[in-house]
Formats: structure tokens, sequence, C-alpha cells
């Protein structure tokens, strides 16, 4: 393998799910370059694209299943990625809730639900006059997301496990009343 071949190639399987833009960014080579590099690490073998809308996602090849490239195509994706972690940590969120979180539009709200439903992570369900969006229990969303960002999103990951740790010490202060 030859040198920008092995940093190509290195930075994938360090930063799986990483796409086109990213990775020209980081390592800092052209458009060309890095186009030439990414196709020629496909046909060798060693790196699988995957495409989801409007992103192409890397991945070294053979480590990670369907689901997991799904997750890991999201987790590379800021909203996306706060969304998803919203919806596993709420349960049962509303758009309502979502826009109240994030202070986005109705409109980029269901952008992004979408998304998330048709990469079957989360599911809808209609209550009343409300849609509540939860973690779709069938692909196991929730451990396999945790486990990802334990692995490859560690700064993600300590944030949100604080996060959580701080909202169930207030959950017991308030039933300790």
């Amino acid at each position: 393998m030859d040198n920008n071949n092995d940093k190509f190639y290195q930075y994938i399987f360090i930063n799986p799910g990483c796409y086109f833009r990213k990775i020209k960014r980081e390592l800092g080579y052209s458009v060309g370059t890095t186009q030439y590099q990414l196709n020629k690490l496909e046909k060798e073998g060693k790196i699988v694209s995957y495409s989801n809308g409007f992103y192409k996602s890397y991945f070294a090849n053979g480590l990670f299943d369907e689901n997991e490239k799904k997750i890991l195509q999201i987790l590379n994706q800021k909203s996306l990625r706060e969304i998803l972690l919203f919806i596993i940590e709420k349960k049962n969120s509303t758009k309502q809730d979502i826009v109240k979180k994030f202070e986005i539009s109705y409109s980029t709200a269901t952008w992004y639900l979408e998304k998330l439903i048709d990469s079957n992570l989360i599911l809808e369900k209609k209550n009343g006059k409300f849609t509540l969006y939860f973690v779709n229990p069938d692909v196991k969303t929730t451990p396999i997301t945790v486990q990802l960002l334990k692995k490859y999103y560690s700064n993600i990951w300590n944030t949100w496990a604080n996060r959580l740790a701080e909202f169930f010490l207030l959950l017991s202060k308030e039933e300790g009343r």
C-alpha cells in the first residue's frame, strides 16, 4: 500500500462512517486526490461505501453489519446524532419536544425524523393528536449506538453519559422528597 493509500485507509478505519468532504478536509487533500484514493481502496476491496440519501460514507471492509453502518452514518452527522440520542434518552418524544429542544422548525424536524425513520432506527406511533417517536426495538438501536459511541466517539459518549447521570441523580432527589 502506498503512503497516501495507507493514510486514507487508516483514517477510515479509525473514523468509520466518515463521508467524503470530512475525509478530504481532515486529511488535507484535493477533491481529485481524495476521489482517486477512495476509489482505489474500494476497488482493492479494503473499504466499502454506503449511500444513504445525500451522504456516501466509508467503512473498512468486513467490520460492520448494515445496521451498524446506518448508525455510524447517523453518528457522523451532528443534528441527526443529537436527535437520535434525544429520542433514546427521552423515549416517546413528540415533534414538538424535538422542535423545542433543538430550536428548529417543524419542517426541519420532519426532515430529520424522516431520515431516522427511513434508516429504520426509530419508529413513529400516533397517540391522539400527537405522533410519538421512539427507538425501534427490533434493531436493538440503543445498545449498538451506545457501543459505537463508546468506541468511536468517546467525547460525545462522555458528555452524554454525564448528562444521563445528572438526570438520574435529579430523579432520585425528586423521589426522596
